[in-house]
């Protein structure tokens, strides 16, 4: 089963420790890929001013961004990935608190709704799953998040997609 390494600058820690695991849980029922025994991920909940470092230096970005997702496998080996076998890293997530923060005040949400969504499109995105490929594409991760996030009876955070009851 995916483990998760949580290294949290945030407030109450042990509270988004918590949550990073229901997250996970959630995800893994809509994305059995993610339940793999032999995978690993890194969380890291840092201030607006790390992830500003990481998001210039590894996307050439000179600005904080909610979520950074750093997959370290193509999905195609994560499908192939035998069950027996040394651990491997799935991949590495930063979140950015105050510009989750700020989000969440904008979207008229709590921050921790908020940072479960980000943290289930962060997982998405190490599963190999990407929005910005195509519409398709972007249509098939908002319908996963959305299934995910009712696991965890959190509201669409679209607002628009009905048929993510069916999936």
């Amino acid at each position: 089963m995916l483990t998760l390494d949580i290294d949290c600058t945030w407030p109450t820690p042990s509270g988004w420790t918590d949550l990073a695991a229901r997250v996970l849980k959630a995800a893994q029922k809509v994305t059995p890929e993610l339940a793999h025994p032999r995978l690993s991920a890194s969380i890291l909940l840092a201030d607006d001013a790390e992830v500003h470092a990481l998001n210039r230096e590894w996307r050439g970005m000179d600005k904080p961004t909610n979520v950074l997702s750093f997959p370290m496998l193509e999905r195609d080996e994560l499908l192939a990935l035998p069950a027996e076998g040394p651990p491997e890293l799935l991949g590495d997530l930063a979140l950015a608190l105050e510009t989750c923060t700020r989000e969440a005040a904008d979207k008229g949400i709590s921050l921790e709704h908020h940072t479960a969504h980000l943290l289930i499109h962060g997982l998405l995105h190490l599963a190999g799953y990407d929005h910005e490929t195509s519409a398709e594409d972007a249509r098939t991760m908002e319908l996963l998040e959305i299934k995910a996030l009712a696991q965890m009876g959190i509201a669409d955070p679209y607002g628009d997609h009905d048929e993510a009851q069916g999936l």
